[in-house]
């Protein structure tokens, strides 16, 4: 990964943190984009001069346009994109734009930084897109009109619908790309004990501490994809601790990909791809 120019949301804690603790040590450029925060400034002090910030709100989709901004005019080129950063609010809460907070943060604000980068990325390629997802998207199922919030919120049902989105994403990134040099998968990093769950009573925070595997053995499914050279042709997969295994069959529905995309573009303002 020598030289490698690595973007990781939520870097600054978490599996985010340790994928770039990882880089790092094999040679990697990692810039974080999350919010300016002391605990921002201690990620930078642990990952050392090979690492830098860019301030972003995934809350807002003006602040994804402007980290993708920012970050283009700082380099010319993006080896890998980490789409790591999620949130799992206990109530119901909203984006800038008016989304449910699950699915306008750990959906479509990575959609629409994918979309703004991917220009880039092709250009300069070869290039990896790797999503961070969760084996509970398998149970989860996508309720469009449930994007702008509802009278029945669940938090659970929520995130997983958020998960299914990544995974679908996922997948239908990766046909688009078949004739670039850039790949996209998506993983299951295992129930990792990490900041997402801070909105939870204490003591289910606690008792997931005990159950949950650590953010470093929870973060070498996206290492492993974002670095393994044996890897480097492989998209249009989703792997579950670091091994391939079998997604939602909504994987596979073209149809209910298609949609996804189609109203996510129109979420985000795009009127079309912004790679062709």
């Amino acid at each position: 990964m020598q030289h490698k120019k690595i973007l990781i949301t939520g870097g600054n804690s978490g599996i985010g943190l340790e994928a770039a603790k990882a880089l790092v040590a094999q040679g990697a450029e990692v810039i974080i984009a999350a919010r300016p925060s002391a605990k921002t400034e201690t990620a930078l002090g642990i990952l050392g001069k090979n690492a830098s910030h860019l301030p972003v709100d995934l809350a807002d989709l003006e602040s994804v346009r402007g980290l993708a901004s920012s970050y283009l005019n700082q380099h010319e080129r993006l080896d890998v994109l980490i789409n790591n950063a999620g949130l799992f609010p206990a109530k119901q809460q909203f984006t800038q734009q008016g989304f449910e907070m699950q699915i306008g943060v750990n959906h479509l604000s990575h959609f629409f930084l994918t979309q703004l980068l991917l220009p880039t990325m092709i250009a300069t390629g070869p290039a990896r897109v790797v999503t961070v997802s969760s084996m509970l998207h398998k149970k989860a199922t996508l309720d469009f009109d449930s994007f702008k919030g509802g009278q029945k919120y669940s938090a659970q049902r929520a995130y997983g619908q958020s998960k299914l989105a990544n995974v679908l994403f996922a997948y239908e990134l990766a046909a688009r790309l078949r004739k670039t040099q850039v790949t996209s998968t998506v993983l299951h990093p295992g129930g990792v004990a990490t900041d997402i769950v801070r909105d939870m009573p204490w003591i289910i925070r606690a008792l997931l501490g005990l159950i949950f595997i650590s953010p470093e053995k929870g973060a070498q499914t996206t290492i492993m994809l974002a670095a393994a050279p044996d890897l480097a042709s492989t998209t249009g997969a989703y792997f579950d601790q670091c091994s391939p295994a079998e997604p939602s069959p909504l994987a596979n529905d073209l149809a209910l990909r298609k949609q996804l995309w189609d109203v996510s573009l129109a979420a985000t303002g795009l009127s079309t791809d912004q790679f062709g």
